[in-house]
């Protein structure tokens, strides 16, 4: 089966209607031009990164599971009959908020939601005061590395954080995963010497291409584009570093965004790749199930 796949990446404003106006510009471009069954969007699109500063009043950006993003995203999923992965800044409850994604089919119904499980808590990436992470048990009884079913096959959507860990990869593809999903907000700290900075994103790049190797999965990558400041004037704010990618389940790179530019992503990937690949790279076949206990453990000391 062909899939074509598509990424928009894109800057984000704190007014919530200027950031979807641009993600709907973006989409109607695309969905003319291109007509995709699938297309991502980058982590927390209909903001700015807020979480440079920790300031409680940033929390009233946050919406239900249904609220007014969601509703946004679910009429254009109607509209260019596509599945489309968008997010929020999720309120689940009084206290209990989330960096949720979002997964919509053809059709406009929501076909799943993942909440993020990995949160950081680094400079100028303070998620942990604003994201509690996503159940580890689902009240279904599933996991919360569980792959979203949608009429194009299932979706194992993770974000950003998550993607420095092959733990989350691999329970998603084990789970039955056809395609992995990375929905991101990265940059560099324009302090930063130009040698680390390009060892940052070639690092960012490899273990994303790694997944997709490793699971012999394809893997769509959307980050946001462009210098945002922060609140505070003393701190330089970050230059988020696009790059955006669509890989095959080989890791090798279909589609690459440019460093400094909102554009859109496509390629067509052929989904039986997975099967034949795993015919006769058998990692799942030989996996020593009965040898990892100590990955259960926070250190084997």
């Amino acid at each position: 089966m062909m899939l074509r796949a598509a990424v928009i990446q894109q800057s984000a404003w704190s007014d919530k209607q200027k950031s979807l106006a641009e993600t709907e510009r973006l989409l109607e471009e695309l969905c003319t031009e291109h007509k995709p069954d699938l297309v991502l969007l980058q982590e927390l699109h209909s903001t700015q990164y807020f979480c440079q500063i920790e300031d409680p009043e940033l929390f009233d950006l946050a919406e239900p599971l249904d609220g007014p993003t969601a509703e946004k995203l679910a009429s254009l999923a109607r509209k260019h009959q596509i599945v489309l992965v968008g997010g929020i800044f999720e309120k689940r409850a009084a206290g209990v908020y989330h960096n949720t994604a979002l997964i919509f089919d053809k059709d406009g119904s929501r076909a799943g939601y993942y909440r993020k499980m990995h949160i950081p808590d680094d400079p100028g990436f303070y998620e942990k005061f604003y994201f509690t992470p996503g159940d580890s048990e689902n009240r279904d009884g599933t996991s919360g590395f569980s792959p979203v079913q949608t009429s194009i096959g299932k979706l194992g959507v993770l974000i950003c954080w998550d993607q420095w860990y092959p733990e989350a990869a691999r329970l998603m593809a084990l789970a039955g995963a056809e395609i992995l999903l990375y929905p991101t907000a990265i940059g560099w700290d324009i302090t930063d010497e130009s040698a680390e900075q390009g060892r940052q994103k070639t690092a960012w790049e490899t273990i994303q291409r790694a997944h997709a190797v490793a699971n012999h999965l394809p893997v769509l990558v959307a980050n946001r584009v462009g210098h945002e400041d922060s609140p505070k004037p003393e701190d330089s704010g970050i230059n988020f570093w696009g790059g955006s990618m669509i890989v095959g389940q080989q890791g090798e790179l279909l589609a690459k965004a440019s460093a400094d530019m909102a554009d859109f992503l496509v390629a067509d990937i052929d989904m039986s790749k997975t099967e034949k690949l795993r015919r006769i790279w058998p990692y799942f076949r030989d996996r020593r199930v009965d040898a990892y206990q100590g990955l259960m453990k926070r250190a084997l000391d």
